[in-house]
């Protein structure tokens, strides 16, 4: 197992620097973002220019990665791959094709993305589309030596009632979404504030769950008491406001780490943790930014065994 970072963090660095902070910072791979970078989340970050992808920047990547002592574990382009807009999937589908075009140049293994949702229709619905549309992409990705890889997020704020607008957010859909040919980049956050217990579906996955997110989830009952499951109606200009949780880095939340690291190395899990830094109170100002990475990596360093084979 080895640690890594999620780049979408630090939307305005570009790769260079943060390869410099994560090697300095004890960090180990990298799970690079390769949004478009046109806007949209503050998180959607273009860490490598992969729809215009030339061999000048496979060779300026790989240099940097050899100066570092870094590994791309995986490219991130978490969208929406079952939009209801024909217009605004195709775009989704086009530019994650030119993710898995990069991985394959850069011998990445893995493209994370979502399966999504067409929030006009119902679960089924929605997985009766992706039995029609999905497999091409598992294809695709597959003839070019790549795997893409599903994160287990809710994406409620996709929804306008906080509702799933990522249906692979259980072990039920976990079992369709694997039919289809996905891994699985399993993230215990998610898991945990839907009431289900992460270290449990662990083993039941194990030959599926190929890189892992480690990010964090603060819990408030009492606000839940208040608002619901499904959280606030009004959530005033942020859709994901839920008002009785929020995310936290490793080690300021409720996910027992020790516990979750122990069972992915019982399952014979040799990938990827890869921090996913979404904590409010360590975001806003890149000094806090780097600190929050810095407090996930105290976390979770003595946890993961060093290899000193040589």
């Amino acid at each position: 197992m080895k640690l890594g970072m999620l780049t979408a963090c630090l939307p305005g660095w570009d790769l260079d620097r943060i390869a410099t902070f994560a090697a300095a910072e004890g960090y180990e791979r990298l799970e690079v973002a390769v949004w478009p970078g046109t806007g949209g989340r503050d998180f959607e970050a273009a860490h490598l220019p992969v729809a215009t992808f030339t061999d000048e920047d496979a060779s300026a990547t790989r240099d940097l990665l050899d100066r570092t002592g870094l590994e791309i574990s995986a490219l991130a382009y978490y969208e929406n791959n079952l939009h209801q807009d024909p217009a605004r999937r195709e775009e989704v589908r086009a530019h994650l094709r030119h993710a898995i075009d990069a991985a394959q140049v850069l011998g990445v293994p893995y493209v994370g993305t979502f399966i999504g949702r067409d929030n006009t229709k119902s679960v089924r619905e929605n997985m009766a589309e992706g039995d029609r549309v999905l497999p091409e992409l598992v294809d695709y990705a597959g003839e070019r030596g790549v795997r893409l890889i599903i994160e287990n997020c809710v994406m409620e704020g996709w929804h306008p009632d906080g509702y799933p607008g990522n249906i692979a957010y259980s072990p039920e859909l976990w079992e369709w979404v694997t039919g289809l040919g996905f891994g699985l980049n399993w993230d215990p956050s998610h898991l945990t504030w839907i009431g289900i217990d992460p270290v449990e579906t662990i083993l039941p996955f194990a030959e599926h769950i190929v890189h892992a997110q480690a990010k964090d989830v603060e819990l408030f009952p009492d606000r839940r008491d208040r608002y619901g499951f499904f959280g606030k109606v009004d959530k005033g200009d942020d859709p994901w406001e839920m008002g009785w949780w929020r995310f936290r880095v490793p080690g300021r939340g409720v996910v027992d780490w020790p516990h979750v690291v122990d069972r992915l190395y019982e399952a014979g899990f040799d990938g990827t943790l890869s921090v996913e830094h979404e904590d409010p109170l360590w975001s806003g100002e890149d000094v806090k930014v780097l600190e929050g990475l810095r407090i996930a990596h105290r976390t979770l360093r003595p946890l993961i065994a060093v290899d000193e084979r040589p």
